[in-house]
Formats: structure tokens, C-alpha cells, sequence
């Protein structure tokens, strides 16, 4: 994954997010602060208002770099999502409906979980590369800020199948296992945006 590629895809999107918000009675552009700072990935997304109660939403993140110790976290998505407002669009409670894609390659991240058939602990010792695609439910609220700006926070659960090959170290180029499959159930969103509306 170059970090080139990545940036040029990330521009060519917003520019495209940009135009289609200007075009939109209702728009917004956001950045999910959980995947900003707590994941260390770069994300943006746009949500552009359908009907009086129906947006549409397309976010984008990607991390392309190894974290200390030879941890890799690395990684691209990309999950478009419908949402039904209660009220009025861009403001109170919502569900929504997404899909997801990406591919990723994660290994050294020392952690404990194991759940729901899917066990992370492994990523500890081993380094996991590959492809997913899936969908899931979501809900939500968003707080106006103010004039442009709101807060808005999601959860999200759902379904993903992956295929990935996997090594034995972080950092090891020797495959022990290829082309295996996994069935993933859990959350797949999870987000606090900060949010600018026009």
C-alpha cells in the first residue's frame, strides 16, 4: 500500500465530495475523531441529504504506515452508508444501513479479546493480510454545535467475510498459511465525527 496512492485517492475524493456538496441543497463534510486519534488513520467523508429525512453517506480512511515495535495497523476502507433521520436530516436520531470493503495487514498488536467466534489475540504473534467486504445496522445522534458545525456519534454492528494469507511475525515475509477464509460478526462502525454542514 503506497502512501502516494493513498493521498492522491484521498484528494481526487474530497474534490469529488466538494462537488457534489455544492450542487446539494444539504451537504457536510467529517472526519471520524476516534479513527484520527485513536487508530491513527486518516478519514473523511461526505453526506449529502436525499428527501427531507434521507442521507447518504460515504467515508473513507486509510493507514499506511508500521507503529513502533513492528506493529502494523495497515489498512484502506470504504463504507457508504443510507440514513433515515427522525426528525430533521443532519440533526437528532438516526439509523442507517452500510457496506464495507477494504483490504488491510495487521500483525503485532498485542491485546486479549476473543469473541463472538472471531479471536484478535492472535494479531499478538502473527501478522494477517488480506481482503473483506460486508454490511451492517447503525445508530446514531448528532448535536448542533452551531451555525455549520455539529457532533455527531454512531455504533454500528454487522457482517464481514474476509480472505487473507497469514506469517508468522510482523515482520516475516514467509507465508505459513494462504488463502484462508473467516466469517467476522461484531461491530463494524464505530465513530464521533466532527461535522460542517452547508
Amino acid at each position: 500500500m503506497k502512501t502516494r496512492n493513498a493521498l492522491k485517492i484521498v484528494l481526487v475524493l474530497c474534490t469529488a465530495f466538494s462537488a457534489v456538496g455544492a450542487r446539494a441543497q444539504k451537504a457536510a463534510i467529517k472526519t471520524n475523531l476516534l479513527y484520527d486519534i485513536g487508530a491513527y488513520t486518516l478519514n473523511a467523508g461526505v453526506e449529502v441529504g436525499l428527501a427531507p429525512r434521507w442521507t447518504l453517506d460515504l467515508s473513507a480512511n486509510y493507514n499506511g504506515w508500521t507503529l513502533s515495535h513492528d506493529r502494523r495497523w495497515k489498512h484502506w476502507l470504504v463504507q457508504p452508508e443510507a440514513r433515515y433521520w427522525f426528525c430533521d436530516r443532519f440533526a437528532g436520531h438516526f439509523l442507517a444501513v452500510h457496506a464495507h470493503g477494504g483490504q488491510y495487514n495487521f500483525g503485532g498488536l498485542r491485546n486479549g479479546i476473543s469473541f463472538l467466534g472471531s479471536d484478535f489475540s492472535q494479531l499478538t504473534d502473527k501478522r494477517y493480510q488480506g481482503w473483506f467486504v460486508g454490511a451492517g445496522v447503525a445508530y446514531g445522534y448528532a448535536w448542533i454545535l452551531g451555525r455549520h458545525w455539529n457532533l455527531e456519534a454512531e455504533i454500528g454492528i454487522g457482517y464481514a467475510y474476509t480472505r487473507y494469507d497469514t506469517y508468522p511475525c510482523a515482520n516475516c515475509g514467509d507465508k505459513i498459511a494462504e488463502d484462508q477464509s473467516h466469517h467476522y460478526v461484531g461491530p463494524t462502525k464505530a465513530a464521533v465525527n466532527l461535522v460542517y454542514t452547508f
